[in-house]
């Protein structure tokens, strides 16, 4: 549903994006991570049709967005950061003139706005001016007019920004929703909002996708906690010796034991640390998995720019 070959943007001298490439299919919801000024916007505008890459193509839905921008943009609902609103209209009037602008049919116009409205849980706020609102509702305002038409792709920039922590559970689920019918691409700085919704994940570091993966892959490190007593003798050279080990870090002693991280490749560590404890009679303090999580995956490659994607295509 969406693709993306080799888009490369210049900003005069600066390069904002460096030949992204990557393929959505239909109905996939999709978390675009990344620091501020990585490039989040500027793909998501070049894949709405509201810039030009300087070099290579997207398409959404088959269609060029440069070649025909008109016919991607009516498949695609788009929140950017700051919706575009008009203070001084009333909800429904502004709702009204988008269905004016997307051409919606007038038989269809009524029912396409009482079901957005239906959606954001805006029915009490319809005669309201925009500009009274709070923020978290102008957001509602501005995802109401993203979802009005029923699009076919739906591309969200930062969508739950000013809401309240209930107010995020509901778009949450508004999400997860939509994403039964439609192919979904959000970009967020709450990562626990793209582990509860989105089934991919891609990371930008500088104008470069480093990480491409599922989410469930990218979390599937194979890595172990051990805490041993720190008069404990070669724990390092016996951990290093379980087959299938590729590392052991030592930590700092504490409370008279020495937590090692112990990494391997697909099987299972614990098991086998097990049995080398019991074998060396050491006292432990703590044995468990080490779960990866997405803010500590997201640290890594963010903020490692050099270090290699793990969990999938870069």
């Amino acid at each position: 549903m969406i693709e993306a070959k080799d888009i490369t943007k210049d900003y005069g001298t600066v390069r904002a994006l460096k030949n992204v490439s990557f393929s959505i299919p239909d109905q996939q919801v999709v978390g675009l991570l990344g620091h501020n000024g990585a490039g989040k916007t500027t793909l998501m505008k070049i894949l709405t049709g509201f810039l030009q890459p300087s070099k290579g193509t997207a398409r959404i839905g088959g269609i060029d967005v440069v070649d025909d921008p008109l016919s991607v943009q009516a498949m695609i609902g788009y929140l950017p950061e700051n919706a575009p609103l008009y203070p001084d209209l009333l909800v429904q009037e502004y709702l009204g003139m988008i269905a004016d602008l997307r051409e919606i049919d007038l038989e269809e116009r009524d029912g396409l706005i009482s079901e957005a409205v239906r959606r954001t849980g805006l029915e009490d706020y319809l005669v309201r001016p925009i500009g009274e609102l709070s923020k978290g509702y102008r957001q509602r305002v501005g995802l109401a007019q993203a979802i009005l038409h029923r699009p076919r792709v739906l591309i969200l920039d930062e969508p739950t920004s000013g809401l309240d922590p209930s107010q995020i559970v509901e778009i949450r689920g508004l999400i997860k929703e939509l994403a039964r019918s439609a192919t979904v691409m959000v970009s967020t700085h709450i990562l626990s909002e793209v582990e509860l919704t989105c089934e991919r994940v891609m990371i930008i570091v500088d104008g470069e996708v480093t990480t491409d993966a599922q989410l469930a892959e990218l979390k599937k490190g194979n890595a172990a906690i051990v805490a041993v007593d720190s008069e404990a003798a070669g724990v390092e050279s016996a951990l290093k010796a379980i087959a299938g080990v590729e590392s052991v870090t030592r930590g700092e002693p504490r409370d008279g034991f020495t937590r090692f991280r112990v990494e391997g490749g697909s099987a299972a560590l614990c098991p086998s640390i097990h049995d080398v404890v019991r074998e060396k009679n050491w006292r432990i303090a703590e044995l468990r998995p080490d779960v990866l999580t997405l803010e500590s995956i997201f640290r890594d490659v963010a903020e490692r720019p050099s270090a290699q994607p793990s969990g999938g295509a870069a």
